[in-house]
């Protein structure tokens, strides 16, 4: 069994950066549910779509949340699920760490969320000019 994947953003945020990953990989590895969380949405009808999106993931293995920024809607949605699934939440959601869980979708739940954290924050660097390299 593997990790389910739910990505949980504003907007469409979160489905756009899975359809450029999974472009990039050609596959996508990993048994995926998208859920935005548009900026007019009723957070409540958010949050059940969200858990039974994190429901149907999860066959056995938990599932991987990852969210687009810390303290907002999507990650206090994500957050909530804890109640009733069993989850690892992460947000600071960008491709890098998509990327880097896409490819490693044989790992459990503790292992994918810490390639999500080396992923999102290795991915992030300063784009020096070459004389400056």
């Amino acid at each position: 069994m593997t990790v389910g994947l739910l990505i949980i953003t504003h907007g469409e945020t979160g489905r756009h950066l899975l359809n450029t990953a999974t472009h990039m990989l050609g596959v996508c590895p990993l048994d995926t549910e998208v859920v935005p969380a548009h900026f007019d949405c009723d957070t409540e009808q958010t949050f059940r779509q969200a858990l039974a999106a994190a429901q149907a993931l999860d066959h056995g293995s938990g599932v991987l949340v990852l969210t687009d920024m810390y303290g907002s809607t999507p990650s206090n949605i994500a957050t909530r699920l804890r109640e009733n699934v069993r989850v690892s939440v992460v947000a600071g959601l960008n491709l890098p760490m998509l990327v880097r869980v896409l490819n490693y979708p044989r790992l459990d739940l503790d292992e994918l969320t810490e390639k999500a954290l080396t992923g999102g924050r290795d991915g992030v660097l300063i784009s020096l000019p070459p004389d400056q390299e």
